[in-house]
């Protein structure tokens, strides 16, 4: 095995002498593009080095384009790197594009790269994606929910729990809408086909009528996915939520009857009061008149109006009056009463 510096000129042998391992690498770099047909001038590698851009990672990278059927410029691989992108995703999501026979251009994935820089995305997932449909959970696992619950026109509660088939959709994955959306958005569909069923029997007996009703609305429209089929993958019966609302206004009513009550009660107490003041101010009346009597008995004595007798037989019937009143109020005859 020939070392890597046997080819070169006596006088760059001297000159890898005194700097052996920085040179030999570089000029392993170089010899390995030159037998995978990808050879890289060495003043393009001399720049590279100097702008501090990793030269074996460019020059691998733009061997396995290259192996691949594909271009690859050393000065596009270099930009990208530059700009904080992932060369080797960028390659090797070109790869898999064009074996799976889906247009994807150099700048496209390079903005896909860019754009989702910092999170736990990559190009190459996107691209596998796109090739391999992935299932999403809905609702998310973590958002602690298990299940997507929804009401019927009949009261009763319906557990659902989906699995959403997606395919990344890579004309629309810079600046479209992420997972979360396809989750809220199926998660709304399922509430509006469940709460537009008559009876939750009806749920039960067709779960497939939820999956047509959310695949009919369009919900992948501005994201960066394409949902290939919602399917129902748990239908449960949640609570009778209609029976607990009748119970709470059942309660409501008590309380607003109540007080109705209170208030005629106290309408009544109020009457009540109202008339034995009346009855007090008639008694006053009367002792008032009373009063009178015997002013007038006297004006009449005098005036020759009245006479003994007919005093006494007054006197006789007020007598007989009272005893009759005291009669009637005593405890004995209310015993005989019962």
């Amino acid at each position: 095995m020939f070392p890597p510096t046997f080819f070169l000129p006596f006088w760059l042998q001297q000159l890898s002498s005194h700097c052996c391992s920085p040179l030999a690498n570089f000029f392993g770099v170089w010899l390995r593009a030159k037998i995978a047909d990808a050879s890289v001038p060495f003043s393009k590698l001399i720049g590279m080095r100097l702008r501090r851009v990793p030269v074996g990672l460019i020059v691998d990278n733009r061997i396995t384009a290259l192996k691949a059927g594909l271009e690859a410029d050393t000065d596009l691989l270099e930009a990208h790197y530059l700009a904080g992108g992932n060369v080797t995703h960028i390659v090797l999501a070109l790869v898999a594009a064009d074996k799976a026979d889906i247009t994807l251009s150099f700048n496209r994935a390079c903005a896909i790269d860019l754009a989702i820089k910092g999170t736990s995305k990559t190009v190459l997932e996107a691209v596998r994606t796109s090739i391999n449909p992935k299932v999403i959970d809905c609702p998310s696992p973590s958002t602690g929910k298990a299940t997507i619950d929804a009401v019927a026109c009949d009261g009763i509660g319906v557990r659902v729990r989906a699995r959403v088939t997606v395919r990344s959709n890579l004309d629309r994955f810079v600046g479209g809408a992420t997972e979360e959306t396809i989750i809220a958005r199926v998660g709304e569909g399922i509430v509006t086909a469940i709460g537009s069923s008559l009876s939750y029997k009806d749920v039960l007996e067709n779960p497939d009528r939820i999956s047509k009703v959310v695949l009919g609305k369009g919900l992948d429209s501005g994201t960066a996915f394409e949902i290939l089929s919602v399917d129902i993958a748990d239908v449960d019966v949640g609570e009778n939520v209609g029976a607990k609302l009748q119970v709470k206004q059942a309660e409501a009513d008590k309380v607003v009857a109540q007080a109705k009550a209170e208030m005629r009660r106290a309408a009544a107490v109020a009457s009540e009061q109202e008339m034995k003041a009346k009855t007090q101010e008639m008694r006053a009346k009367v002792v008032e008149a009373e009063a009178q009597v015997p002013r007038a008995m006297a004006e009449a004595f005098r005036s020759g109006n009245l006479g003994v007798f007919d005093y006494l037989r007054m006197k006789n019937l007020q007598s007989d009056t009272h005893m009759r009143e005291a009669i009637a109020e005593s405890p004995l005859s209310e015993g005989n009463k019962q």
